[in-house]
């Protein structure tokens, strides 16, 4: 059974930083897209960033130059690196994963697996 789960979530001061880390098992994801998205209370759940298998990355314009999507060295894990954070920014931040390799797809329809999701929290 895949699982995604999350951790690294949690309450930040505008202008901090937080790492949130994405561990997947029950197979490896070594080789597809993985995607971080989030949802904001009221409003649709929306893209955040992406990351191919050759390790080209896209952002939403909303955290470009603010966030950095990674793998980890441990096999099944991906981490986005969040600096700079908003108030905006606040939302449960879901990893994802796809069957794609290549794409760098940003509609959730693109993805296969869900995690259940980690709060990040940012206050003035």
């Amino acid at each position: 059974q895949v699982q995604l789960v999350e951790s690294g979530g949690g309450l930040v001061q505008a202008g901090g930083s937080l790492r949130l880390s994405c561990a997947a098992s029950g197979r490896t994801f070594r080789s597809n897209l993985m995607g971080w998205f989030r949802q904001a209370p009221g409003k649709e759940r929306e893209f955040v960033a992406a990351i191919n298998l050759g390790g080209r990355t896209s952002y939403a314009d909303s955290v470009s130059g603010r966030f950095t999507f990674s793998r980890g060295n441990a096999k099944n894990t991906v981490h986005l690196q969040m600096n700079s954070l908003k108030l905006e920014d606040t939302a449960v931040y879901y990893c994802a994963a796809s069957e794609l390799a290549w794409s760098l797809a940003q509609s959730p329809d693109q993805y296969n697996y869900w995690g259940q999701g980690t709060q990040v929290t940012v206050s003035s």
